[in-house]
């Protein structure tokens, strides 16, 4: 088990880890392109911060970690449909090597509770 949680509150804030494209039923991590993989990162943010008492219209700092620059317009287009005000949050795009298991994006955020 990796030394982690999945969401910690403090503060009035909500800060979610990381959350690869990872099935929140089986554990599994979801196999497809980036837009796949990018919708599932994203569905299980929603999961997350919905367990913690906030949602992704409090989210005011996200932080995308990927394996490829050349993923940035994608992943932007998918990002985009996530956040329906006209103020985005606060972002960084990390481009990042690998991690020890095969998926190309993972995204983390914080928001307020």
């Amino acid at each position: 088990m990796t030394p982690l949680s999945k969401a910690v509150k403090a503060g009035g804030f909500v800060f979610v880890s990381g959350m690869p494209p990872q099935d929140p039923v089986t554990g599994e991590m979801v196999e497809g392109d980036i837009k796949v993989q990018t919708r599932q990162c994203m569905e299980n943010l929603k999961i997350v911060l919905a367990a913690a008492g906030s949602s992704m219209d409090q989210v005011v700092k996200t932080t995308i970690f990927c394996t490829n620059v050349a993923h940035f317009a994608t992943v932007n287009g998918i990002y985009r449909e996530y956040f329906s005000n006209d103020e985005f949050p606060a972002r960084t795009f990390v481009t990042v090597g690998s991690w020890p298991r095969p998926f190309d994006i993972e995204i983390e955020v914080t928001a307020v509770t």
